[in-house]
């Protein structure tokens, strides 16, 4: 790794060269931020779809594409930006080569791959992270510009990774302008199945269930609302990205789906009973989310 690659005080050189593996929508997204933003001034794509390696190539996501061992020698950074279940094979290979570059991924479950590299001579150089945004699309074509404002930033077991790693990992959800947050890998899988893996349960049930009654699609479609798309736009979300997800944070989505049942069937017994008022106070009581969610 160049010595110019990063100041001691952690703020970026344009002198960096970073991989990034899986030029899907979050990898694409940091790639076309990072290098607009002056963290690296050249990147390299690693993907096994020959098709996204040329459409990132070709929409200037990437300068461009290799095998994964000549990236990460030629890179001072590695990124780490596919499907979590690949990932448990992919980043012991990519530690396995690294001497002193920094690594980290992107993945929204964080015990699984921690525990996967315990022990790895180079789990120093690992950064765990995630950075909380997204959107249903996928692959190169979906990569997004500003995707990451004002989002968080999440680093995991901290004090796991050299502080090296760490500042530059850091640096880079700065130069993307999010929040950084520092949690355990386990605090982190249970927090993301509140925020998050709840949500996409929701909307594939919904979306399902309509189109289990729904015989005459075109009515559908009339008749949908901006409320029912906000709500079933989750479902258009890749399986190939979500079912490794929901199958490593199990426990915590099954704790979260079994309290979410809960507050459904009590909506059901108020219906049931024509309770007014019961509906209303849940409702009432749903809305405080507003302060939460307005900090």
């Amino acid at each position: 790794m160049t010595d110019t690659a990063r100041r001691t005080n952690g703020s970026d050189e344009a002198d960096r060269t970073m991989t990034v593996v899986g030029l899907g929508l979050i990898g694409g997204s940091m790639a076309t931020d990072l290098r607009r933003r002056g963290f690296a001034n050249r990147i390299i794509g690693v993907d096994s779809a020959p098709m996204h390696c040329e459409a990132a190539v070709r929409l200037g996501l990437v300068d461009e594409t290799t095998d994964l061992a000549t990236a990460v020698a030629q890179s001072d950074y590695i990124l780490v930006a596919i499907p979590v279940s690949a990932s448990l094979q992919v980043l012991p290979q990519v530690l396995d080569l690294v001497t002193t570059q920094t690594v980290t991924d992107v993945g929204s479950t964080k015990r699984a791959v921690v525990d996967a590299l315990r022990g790895h001579p180079k789990r120093s150089r690992f950064v765990p992270s995630h950075p909380m945004a997204g959107t249903e699309n996928s692959g190169p074509w979906a990569a997004l510009p500003n995707l990451f404002e004002g989002k968080a930033g999440i680093v995991c077991d901290v004090a796991d990774s050299d502080e090296d790693a760490l500042r530059e990992v850091e640096a880079m959800y700065r130069a993307l302008n999010m929040r950084l947050v520092r949690l355990r890998a386990d605090q982190h899988d249970e927090h993301v199945a509140y925020v998050s893996h709840i949500s996409h349960v929701t909307s594939f049930a919904l979306a399902l269930t309509v189109l289990e009654k729904e015989e005459d699609e075109h009515t559908l479609f009339d008749l949908a609302s901006g409320g029912f798309s906000s709500t079933a736009r989750l479902a258009k979300s890749s399986p190939e990205m979500w079912t490794p997800i929901f199958r490593q944070n199990a426990d915590n989505v099954l704790n979260v789906l079994d309290e979410y049942l809960k507050q459904v069937q009590r909506f059901r017994d108020c219906l049931v009973e024509g309770d007014a008022e019961g509906l209303t106070r849940m409702i009432r009581n749903a809305n405080d989310i507003r302060r939460v969610l307005n900090g």
